[in-house]
């Protein structure tokens, strides 16, 4: 059991961390692990735990929280028939194989390398959020059979990696195909939890041997991080929503890729040793 001065820390951050990542959901209807992932990196690097194998429990741990955040939400979808379950049934297997690939490609990789991928990815969607377009298009309609078969493991692959739900790729790729967005977005939420839940699984059963663990870490989903954040997004997520209809998101929104591009690009500062 770790000593009440060690813990105590680390519950305030995560406390805080899991008000913030609320908050910004609620605000912009982005997915939380966009902010956990690199949150959690360098609140638990800062309290002195890790390095090694540090990256997979942020990342398996922001995957426990979307379970929770990404069911709730899609019901929610669901009670005002926003969800597309076409989609669902079509891209949902695929997204599941790429999700449980994922976990299998993120239990081998190191440190350096996972923040390296979630830099880059990361920036990659920090760039879209600050210059896309709601008129652009890929096609009028979402891909066949063979685009669906070849595109839906990706999605589940790379979010695994990066540790988020089906928001960040979900979106923007339906988007592209000329979803509507409110549908998109209902629609990702259940890609949330096809990529959350066989990840999680996977990041359970995978064995954490390395020095310096967070305190309560079973596998790689560290418990005290994933029960805090969840409390506290159940608390502040609703006050985001307020500010939402408040005030207009669409600046706070580039302000917020902005954002997210520093952490991308402070994740690949430290991943190339600088």
């Amino acid at each position: 059991m770790p000593e009440l001065a060690e813990f105590l820390p680390m519950l305030a951050l995560i406390l805080a961390i899991g008000a913030l990542a609320g908050v910004i959901a609620g605000l912009l209807g982005v997915g939380g692990g966009i902010v956990l992932v690199p949150a959690f990196f360098f609140a638990f690097e800062g309290l002195g735990y890790g390095p090694d194998g540090l990256m997979q429990i942020c990342l398996a741990t922001s995957l426990a929280t979307i379970v929770v955040t990404s069911v709730r939400s899609v019901l929610g979808h669901h009670k005002r028939g926003a969800v597309d379950w076409n989609i669902l049934k079509a891209w949902g297997p695929g997204i599941a194989v790429g999700a449980a690939l994922g976990v299998v490609a993120a239990s081998g990789l190191r440190n350096e390398v996972l923040m390296a991928i979630f830099g880059v990815l990361g920036l990659a969607v920090g760039l879209y959020m600050a210059f896309g377009r709601a008129e652009w298009r890929l096609g009028a309609q979402m891909p066949g059979r063979a685009g669906t078969i070849a595109t839906s493991p990706v999605i589940g692959f790379l979010s695994v990696l990066m540790g988020i739900g089906g928001g960040s790729f979900g979106v923007p790729m339906m988007t592209l195909y000329g979803v509507p967005i409110h549908r998109a977005v209902a629609t990702a939420a259940g890609f949330g939890v096809i990529i959350a839940v066989p990840a999680v699984i996977g990041f359970l059963l995978t064995p954490g041997e390395a020095a310096g663990r967070p305190p309560f870490t079973v596998g790689q989903v560290n418990i005290v991080a994933f029960v805090s954040v969840v409390a506290m997004t159940l608390i502040t997520a609703p006050l985001g929503v307020k500010l939402a209809h408040a005030m207009d998101p669409k600046p706070l929104k580039r302000v917020f890729a902005v954002f997210i591009m520093v952490m991308a690009l402070n994740m690949l500062r430290k991943a190339l040793g600088f």
